[in-house]
């Protein structure tokens, strides 16, 4: 299955524009939770998505009720207060449908929620006087830590658009 990240309501296109970019390089489902406070369209995301905005796959969602009515499985929530690490979580089952869930850039995901799922909001370890990192170093913090316990699943390991040898010819 692959891992699905899920943005509530983002606010910059830039960062979205990085997190198309790798879940294009992941093969990861983009969930898009509105309001958006950009438009999707080419120009605002293209550069910082490499032109890979085309690449990746996503869902558009009203609210967090219509995310959740379609969409079942393990909700994994990355906010400043969460209490334990994300290397705390088992992610190794390939089967399992997990959705790794991020909140808006100025306010997180709101406690309503985050309070329904207290065991799965996890915390990125860092200097107490740091309020939080990038949005985007975040979700590809998380979604490689999920790759790495599935031994990334299905990604090339070497590289092939110049071969796999390209340093040693």
């Amino acid at each position: 299955m692959p891992i699905n990240v899920v943005l509530y309501n983002p606010e910059i296109p830039q960062n979205t524009g990085n997190i198309m970019r790798t879940c294009a390089a992941t093969n990861a489902l983009l969930h898009i939770i509105e309001p958006i406070g950009f438009s999707l369209d080419e120009k605002h995301v293209k550069r910082s998505s490499a032109n890979n905005s085309v690449k990746v796959d996503y869902l558009i969602y009203q609210d967090w009720e219509d995310f959740k009515q379609k969409n079942s499985g393990v909700y994994v929530f990355l906010t400043r207060y969460g209490k334990n690490p994300p290397t705390t979580h088992d992610f190794s089952d390939v089967n399992q449908n997990i959705y790794l869930i991020f909140g808006r850039e100025s306010l997180g995901i709101p406690k309503s929620i985050l309070k329904e799922h207290l065991d799965t909001c996890y915390r990125l370890p860092m200097n107490e006087d740091i309020r939080s990192l990038n949005l985007s170093n975040v979700v590809a913090i998380m979604v490689y830590e999920v790759l790495r316990q599935q031994n990334y699943q299905d990604l090339s390991k070497v590289e092939i658009i110049k071969g796999e040898n390209f340093l040693y010819d």
